[in-house]
C-alpha cells in the first residue's frame, strides 16, 4: 500500500499547479503508478477521483495522466498483459463526463488524445467514437492521413458539470 499512498502523494501534488504541468512531473507521476502496479485497481481508482475533484484547469493533464501510464504499461508489459488500460475503461464514460467540464478550449486537447489513441490503436474506435460524440462536435474525415478531425462547438456541454 506505500507505492499507492505515493502515488496518491504525487498525483495529489498537482492541484496546486498550474498548467502545463511539466514532462518531468508526468513522468514521475508515470512511475509512481508502474511502481504501485499490484494494487493497479487503486491507481485507476486514484486517478479517476482527481479527474472529478480537480479545478477545470487541471481536467486535461488529468488526461495526460491516463493516457501516459497507459502508454507506459503497453511499451513496459505488452499490450497482453496491461491491466491499467482495461480498468480505465470501466468508468470511461463518467471519467470523460468529467474531462468534459474544462474550459471551452480545453476539449480540443481533449479530442486530439482521443484522436491519437484511435490513430495508434490504444482503444479501438466504438470505446473512442462515444467519447467524441460527448464533446458535441461533429467528426469529419481529415483531407490527409485518414484522421478523424473533431470540432468542438459551443454546446450546453457545461450544464453538466457540476
Amino acid at each position: 500500500m506505500d507505492a499507492v499512498n505515493a502515488f496518491n502523494a504525487e498525483l495529489f501534488s498537482m492541484i496546486d499547479m498550474k498548467p502545463p504541468i511539466s514532462r518531468a512531473k508526468m513522468m514521475s507521476v508515470t512511475k509512481s503508478a508502474i511502481k504501485a502496479i499490484k494494487l493497479y485497481k487503486h491507481v485507476v481508482q486514484l486517478v479517476e477521483k482527481f479527474v472529478k475533484k480537480c479545478k477545470p484547469e487541471l481536467k486535461v493533464p488529468g488526461l495526460y495522466v491516463v493516457d501516459s501510464i497507459v502508454r507506459q504499461s503497453r511499451h513496459q508489459f505488452g499490450v497482453e498483459k496491461d491491466v491499467f488500460g482495461p480498468r480505465f475503461l470501466k468508468n470511461f464514460t463518467e471519467t470523460f463526463h468529467n474531462l468534459y467540464c474544462c474550459p471551452e478550449e480545453d476539449k480540443t486537447k481533449i479530442l486530439r488524445v482521443l484522436n491519437l489513441w484511435q490513430k495508434n490503436g490504444v482503444f479501438d474506435m466504438d470505446i473512442i467514437q462515444p467519447l467524441v460524440d460527448m464533446a458535441h462536435g461533429p467528426v469529419a474525415p481529415a483531407a490527409a492521413g485518414g484522421e478523424y478531425l473533431s470540432v468542438v462547438q459551443s454546446s450546453d456541454s457545461n450544464s453538466m458539470c457540476v
